[in-house]
């Protein structure tokens, strides 16, 4: 008779060269992509330009000073207000669709999954180009309020700041929906259930149970949709028509553009950075917090 061998907790394990082995490509990617891109763009920011719009390695701080002028502290603060308003009307159109796929039945979840992932599957320019031609004076919008006589005249709403907004809500409300997905659907409906038989109304179980267990998906969402909103440009180029600059346009304006100052792109990009890495700093000490 063979005595089956049960094999010991730590056999299970695999040896510590090998675990790093495993590690490799994703550190070589980070590295390669991520590090030394920062790294470049560090040395930059502390160099200057020539005549030719070539780069001297030299150390100075004048690129970040010139960063803080007033005329690009309004850049900053128009992207960051952009950003935040993006990332509001995200949340409050992605909460209820989230919540109404984690509480369909489990054919039509895969159903209306599959409809929020269908706009990744069409380029991102496209999309953009189709909204445009909804949105222009001779447009699809335009043309069914004319048809029926609810205005006189075509609106003006492509390249406005509203068509800035809409562009990025729509380019980035999937990456609403799907965190907040994931945490409303591990969520025990007895919980729900419960607080409705202590006496909680419908918006006190969402405000004490509901919401406070869906806010790591919330917080997720609102990282993936705040962060990328601040430095989208291709948005403000296309819908805004060039009229409503972001941090974004002004940084492709000295890196490809026609100002051709790549120190002071830097400069402003390493600055993005730092706001980014403040804030989700500050994020992580408040979670950490409620937490404690």
């Amino acid at each position: 008779m063979t005595i089956p061998v049960q094999p010991t907790q730590g056999s299970a394990q695999l040896p510590r060269p090998a675990r790093w082995f495993l590690l490799a490509p994703l550190a070589v990617w980070l590295v390669a992509f991520v590090v030394a891109p920062a790294l470049i763009l560090l040395v930059y920011s502390f160099s200057e330009r020539d005549e030719l719009g070539r780069v001297v390695f030299t150390f100075t701080l004048e690129n970040y000073a010139r960063a803080f002028d007033p005329v690009y502290l309004s850049v900053f603060g128009r992207s960051l207000g952009y950003a935040a308003a993006t990332t509001a009307i995200c949340a409050v159109l992605a909460y209820p669709v989230a919540w109404c796929m984690a509480q369909a039945r489990p054919p039509w979840r895969d159903r209306l999954l599959l409809l929020v992932m269908i706009p990744f599957w069409t380029s991102f320019l496209i999309r953009t180009y189709a909204w445009i031609t909804i949105l222009k004076s001779e447009g699809l919008l335009n043309g069914l309020l004319l048809y029926t006589h609810t205005i006189a005249a075509p609106l003006e709403l492509l390249y406005t700041p509203g068509a800035v907004v809409l562009g990025l809500v729509y380019a980035y409300l999937p990456f609403m929906i799907l965190p907040i997905y994931g945490s409303a659907e591990k969520l025990d409906p007895a919980l729900i259930e419960a607080a409705h038989d202590l006496g909680c109304g419908p918006w006190q179980s969402f405000a004490r149970v509901v919401l406070p267990l869906t806010r790591p998906g919330l917080a997720a969402g609102v990282m993936m949709v705040f962060v990328p909103a601040i430095g989208m440009f291709a948005i403000s180029d296309l819908m805004g028509g060039a009229r409503v600059p972001l941090i974004g346009n002004v940084i492709q304006d000295q890196f490809v553009g026609q100002a051709r100052d790549k120190p002071f792109g830097a400069a402003l990009a390493v600055i993005f950075m730092l706001i980014f890495v403040t804030v989700y700093w500050l994020w992580q000490r408040r979670a950490e917090a409620r937490v404690a």
